[in-house]
């Protein structure tokens, strides 16, 4: 303990001593703190240099006692909890194992409830997109003098060009190409659908029932021809947004009607779908038709 004191209060500077005396004076400076050390360890008493410098030492208390209590008493809560949810406690296995099963029937549930409203929640946006985009409610007349509304074609699939009997090249390109595409879709037998074409007049003044039936027998069987009164024309354009503008007459009052070449595909719920410009080709409107078809089968069933 009198070393352990002269160190303590004694602090160490070699800027006297040569290099080989300051060197064996630090080997046994530390000799004695490890001799120090170990003295205090076996008195369970701990020491921490402060300073390396000062080799000062502060004493620490161990928690040693602390610490065995603590494990006493976590042993004896344990045990206790052990026994309450054992049998004869207030908290029996069997109500554990019952609370856990209704507890996963209830997520089982609610899990099954969120789905189903999310997909009702996605059919529903689908169908007002639809509804306010193109499309909505006509009252024309078929080739065979019958009156058509929209409501006649829920429940099926219908694709509509508009365009005129008296148009040079442009309509019967496109109605060829239609007529093409349901070919195509027709041959296909994952397909659980028959796609309605329907042609819509924008010459009502010369494109009377009577001319349109005469015009589509030229083309595929199923096509329904529809024409009816400016203001009806007008009305069922508007919906679609489609452009027509009529030109000059000639000597022969003939004319040309100028007007958008697109056809509109709408789902059997009477929601629009797509729509197919001048550039695309038969085979990519029957895929897409198809593909709309399938999503629509598998939503629905």
């Amino acid at each position: 303990m009198a070393a352990l004191r002269l160190i303590r209060f004694a602090p160490i500077t070699t800027t006297t001593w040569n290099s080989v005396l300051a060197k064996d004076s630090k080997r046994c400076l530390w000799s004695l703190v490890s001799k120090s050390s170990a003295i205090a360890d076996s008195t369970s008493i701990k020491y921490n240099i402060i300073s390396k410098r000062n080799f000062l030492f502060q004493p620490i208390r161990s928690n040693k006692n602390k610490d065995t209590k603590f494990n006493k008493q976590s042993r004896n809560s344990s045990s206790s909890s052990e026994k309450k949810i054992g049998s004869g406690g207030p908290v029996s296995w069997q109500s554990l194992v019952a609370i856990l099963i209704a507890g996963g029937l209830v997520a089982a549930y609610v899990r099954w409830e969120k789905q189903n409203r999310k997909e009702e929640i996605e059919k529903q946006k689908s169908r007002t997109i639809g509804i306010a985009s193109l499309g909505g409610e006509f009252t024309l007349t078929d080739h065979t003098g019958k009156e058509r509304t929209n409501e006649s074609f829920i429940g099926q699939w219908i694709i509509i060009y508009f365009g005129f009997t008296h148009c040079p090249d442009i309509c019967p390109d496109e109605l060829d190409k239609l007529t093409e595409a349901i070919k195509i879709i027709d041959d296909l037998k994952k397909v659980p659908y028959k796609l309605q074409p329907l042609f819509v007049s924008v010459d009502p003044d010369r494109d009377s029932p009577q001319q349109m039936a005469a015009y589509i027998k030229d083309f595929h069987p199923r096509l329904i021809g529809l024409t009816g009164t400016k203001e009806q024309i007008d009305k069922v354009t508007k919906s679609y947004r489609v452009y027509y503008s009529y030109g000059p007459k000639d000597t022969d009052d003939d004319y040309i009607v100028d007007h958008s070449i697109i056809m509109y595909l709408v789902d059997p719920d009477g929601n629009f779908k797509e729509y197919y410009g001048q550039n695309r080709s038969a085979k990519e409107i029957a895929a897409s038709v198809v593909n709309h078809m399938l999503k629509y089968k598998a939503v629905n069933g």
